[in-house]
């Protein structure tokens, strides 16, 4: 049976219909149809997609992808709409588009365009709809948008724009739908955005976003939905004023660096997600029970005291409670699941993992479909028995199911072969075969963490407003991605007919593409990822191919090959024969080609040289095998370090670019920042914040003058697990770094680690069609000796769990102070022979002073996990992340005083290591430990070699 390309595939293109109201004798406007042949100018198209773009008369020449239309004031036809969606389009957006001055929708979504958004956009007063997301535009955004007076919808998300988002978007006075994350702006969240009278969603998350959170937005007269995740608004709080804001529906902050307690939200009566989760609040959790319809409340990885309150009980739509990895203590509470209905597919999962809890009631009893995680807590070594054995084994939250399509259990003859037919599973007639059209439709910003209970719901939701009946839609599979976002796919069946009519198709298709419905709150906006014709696109002659077959593919890819090869030859013949004039071509820069990266700041040769004084000796701070680092001072007074690359660099211009494209897009307090790069007189060079405190590695080094304690040192192992946890979890597209290592973990002047040098990552696997995930990235094996994963290196099967054996042995590193191969010896060998011979004392760096046992021996363990040989015998990442936490809440209070103190003045935390070392802070005696062989753990105190 044939099937039809899932909303997963990468190059299924949306069919754009033409006009069918152009009556005879009517015309383009000439000056709109120059402006369209200027705009077509600016772009390039592989797919031969725009064939028709040069003719007199787009509209009556069935101008795929222009949507005409009649006004009163002359006898022209004018563009309307510019659907363009998903069109494998590149180049450049025209100025010339402000001159189709009546159009309503520019739709370019899913291209690769590059360069910025023209200013002259501001012009085009009738447009509702500006939908750019989806493409590698760069620059800032224009103050000009903000005079749209009736613009509906802006998203921009999914790009690399930066710099800030314009004060004069307060004057969009008509905009509901302001999308812009997943880019790089920076600067506050302008708080002019509360006076929007109709605003409902602002999606800002994953960019780089700083300063206080407006308070004003407690004035907005419409908000539902504030998703601000993935930003950096380091010292701010969470204004209480936000209790005000009667209109939310989903608060969403995760990971935003945020301070002080948690604000009141009892107040709000319809809010149904809150998600602070990995900020640093501190306090009580208030307890005023939250809105009845809440679905999810994730208050994990924060520093929150007190005990469990019992507000969370009577919450019967709650799905989700994460508390995990505070500083709760008390007892369990047994009453959450109340007033729930857990019949069906109706869950509770209960994350309370890694807390102070001690207790548990003799009562405590949770039904079947509640999940209680209590890894962590003092309660599961203080209580015995199969309930608490069971409820202690560490879990990771998994609610986010997702749907493969269904395998129909009918009985039934084949349907006829000349079309897509397929059966309809919920259709009325048994084994009535009918083509269906494809939809992909992407949730992106759900007020729910588990679809399943809300599934028929949402068939009912989208079949009334699509004016189907409950049976012509079929969602045949879903999966949830980083976001969290909600991608689906579903057929569209006709009713109780084997074709749809051709007006139909073009009906369901316009109020799909122009956003003409709108779902229940719950599900948040949406966005169209493809229209699938299938079989129809016979019926539309003009409309874009929505596939290509494997031969014609094939084709395309080889003479596209060829001709990028000619012209690389020609290019680079022309390059060096107008350089030798000049000066002598370095091997280095005939060998590559010059990159031009949107989306970072761009540094000329000269730049580079005054901010290093040519250079200089006394600037240089490192050197590796890509080339040396300098210290740099530029124009505006910035400090940076500038990495070179010297001519014969081990990595060449694809590492280059691959650097800088992931750089760009990361945003994580455990991620080193990308300030530019140069490429220029034969010149590679890429421009970082600077690390004051340099790498890790030289801090490992027998020559470092002030070690770092072992607390010191565990703390610099959290952050470097919690950078690479974003990269595998939370990156979009999610990351395998591939030379994870001690010398690419910088630390900075508070000695917060930052993982660097991306030139070797690799985009992790993504979903198939089926919403299957690959296990694996096929790849030519790079890296570090003695840091590679030696299954890796064996099979050339990248996974999460070679940056997880990388990692671990950096942590052998930390507890050693040995390098990964040293005359000889491999770090790895060396650890388990001395766990083995039961003398661990004999691998502990003396320089970190005495150490806590018990923290050692977990630490120990955990590296040695992480360094197993068999890949699934390694923790995941997030594992690694929940157990650095909890030894790290098992120090001592006096180390402990110590790291607050790192995290506040580089100069204290000197004088600390200088005492440290001397022995003011720790015995530095030799005292010798035991270990127990079988076991791992270290009896007595852990004294230095």
């Amino acid at each position: 049976m044939a099937k039809f390309g899932g909303v997963f595939c990468a190059v299924i293109l949306v069919v754009l219909l033409p006009c069918l109201d152009v009556a005879l004798g009517q015309s383009t406007d000439p000056s709109e149809v120059n402006a369209l042949r200027a705009i077509k100018g600016r772009l390039v198209d592989p797919m031969n997609n725009l064939k028709n773009w040069n003719r007199g008369d787009p509209c009556r020449s069935n101008w795929t992808g222009v949507f005409c239309h009649k006004v009163d004031d002359d006898a022209y036809l004018h563009v309307t709409e510019l659907q363009l969606f998903k069109r494998n389009l590149s180049g450049t957006l025209a100025p010339e588009v402000s001159l189709l001055s009546r159009l309503k929708t520019l739709d370019f979504m899913w291209n690769d365009l590059t360069g910025s958004i023209p200013k002259e956009i501001g012009n085009i007063t009738t447009l509702k709809l500006i939908l750019l997301n989806g493409n590698q535009l760069s620059g800032i955004l224009p103050d000009e948008i903000g005079n749209l007076q009736n613009l509906n919808r802006l998203q921009v998300d999914q790009n690399q724009l930066f710099g800030p988002i314009p004060k004069s978007f307060a004057n969009l006075r008509s905009v509901k739908h302001l999308h812009m994350n997943n880019n790089s702006l920076s600067g506050s969240i302008p708080s002019e955005l509360s006076r929007l009278p109709l605003l409902l969603h602002l999606l800002v998350d994953n960019n780089n976003l700083s300063g206080p959170l407006p308070p004003e937005f407690a004035e907005a007269p419409a908000l539902k939905i504030f998703q601000a995740d993935n930003n950096n608004f380091s010292g701010s709080s969470i204004p209480t004023t936000y209790s005000n804001i009667s209109t939310l529906l989903k608060l969403s902050l995760r990971n935003c660096s945020l301070q002080g307690a948690i604000p009141d939200l009892s107040s709000i009566p319809q809010l149904g997600y809150l998600d602070i989760s990995w900020n640093q609040l501190t306090g009580f959790i208030p307890t005023n029970k939250l809105a009845s319809n809440i679905t999810t409340i994730d208050l994990s990885h924060n520093m929150l005291d007190g005990t469990i309150p019992q507000n969370f009980s009577g919450l019967p739509n709650l799905q989700i409670l994460s508390l995990e990895d505070n500083n709760l203590n008390g007892s369990v509470p047994s009453t959450i699941w109340s007033d729930i209905n857990l019949t069906g597919n109706r869950s509770l999962v209960l994350d309370f993992q890694n807390n102070s809890i001690k207790t548990i009631s003799s009562t405590f009893d949770p039904p079947p479909n509640v999940t209680v995680m209590l890894y962590g807590n003092p309660v599961c070594r203080n209580t015995n028995g199969a309930l608490i054995t069971n409820l202690c084994q560490p879990m990771s939250v998994n609610q986010r199911t997702s749907k493969n399509e269904q395998v129909s259990t009918f009985s039934c003859q084949p349907c006829p072969t000349d079309k897509n037919y397929e059966y309809n599973p919920s259709s009325p007639i048994p084994c009535f075969c009918a083509v269906p059209l494809g939809v992909g439709l992407r949730l992106k910003s759900p007020g729910i963490t588990d679809f399943r209970p809300y599934e028929e719901a949402f068939d009912i939701n989208l079949s009334s407003l699509l004016q189907l009946f409950l049976y012509q839609l079929n969602i045949e599979n879903y999966i949830w991605e980083v976001g969290p976002r909600l991608n689906m796919h579903m057929k569209l069946f006709p009713s109780n007919a084997s074709l749809f009519n051709i007006s139909e198709i073009v009906r369901l298709r316009h109020v799909l593409a122009g956003w003409e419905i709108t779902l229940s709150d719950v599900f948040g906006p949406y966005e169209l990822l493809n229209f699938t014709l299938g079989s129809y696109s016979d019926e539309f002659p003009n409309a874009a191919s929505t596939g290509l077959s494997k031969a014609a593919l094939g084709s395309i890819l080889a003479g596209s090959i060829a001709s990028a090869i000619a012209l690389t030859a020609v290019a680079t013949t022309l390059i060096v024969r107008r350089r030798s004039r000049h000066r002598t071509v370095s091997k280095r820069s005939m060998s590559r080609f010059s990159v031009k990266i949107d989306g970072v700041r761009c540094f000329t040769f000269e730049e580079m040289a005054i901010a290093t004084n040519n250079f200089d000796l006394s600037a240089q701070v490192g050197q590796g095998g890509y080339g040396k680092v300098y210290k740099g001072i530029l124009a505006d007074g910035a400090v940076v370090a500038i990495k070179r690359a010297h001519e014969d660099s081990l990595q060449g211009s694809k590492e280059f670019c691959t650097e800088i494209e992931l750089l760009s897009r990361l945003h994580h307090r455990n991620l080193v920042s990308l300030v530019g790069y140069c490429d220029e007189e034969d010149e590679q060079m890429l421009v970082y914040e600077f690390m004051s405190n340099g790498t890790l590695r030289d801090h490992l080094s027998a020559k470092c003058k002030r070690p770092l304690t072992f607390g010191l040192r565990l703390k610099i192992a959290l952050g470097a697990a919690k950078g690479i946890l974003y990269l595998h979890t939370e990156a979009d597209p999610p990351i395998f770094h591939r030379d994870v290592k001690a010398s690419n973990i910088l630390l900075d002047s508070k000695f917060v680690a930052k993982v660097a040098d991306f030139g070797l990552s690799r985009l992790a696997p993504v979903p198939d069609v089926e919403g299957t995930l690959p296990a694996h990235v096929s790849t030519v094996v790079k890296g570090t000796p003695g840091y590679l994963d030696p299954e890796y290196f064996l099979t050339h099967k990248l996974t999460d769990k070679s940056d997880v054996y990388s990692l671990g042995v950096v942590f052998l590193e930390m507890l050693s102070g040995m390098k990964p191969i040293e005359h000889g010896k491999n770090i790895v060998r060396e650890v388990n022979s001395a766990r083995q011979s039961g003398n661990i004392s004999g691998i502990i760096d003396g320089r970190m002073g005495l150490c806590p046992p018990e923290c050692v021996s977990r630490f120990l363990s955990l590296a040695t996990k992480c360094c197993q040989d068999e890949t699934d015998d390694r923790p995941s990442m997030w594992e690694i992340v929940r157990e650095l936490e909890l030894i790290l809440r098992t120090m001592p209070e006096e180390d402990l005083a110590l790291l607050e103190t790192s995290e506040t003045d580089s100069t204290d935390v000197s004088k600390s290591l200088s005492a440290s070392a001397s022995g003011t802070l720790f015995v530095s005696s030799q005292v010798s430990g035991s270990i127990d062989a079988s076991s791992g753990m270290i009896s007595g105190r852990v004294a230095p070699r």
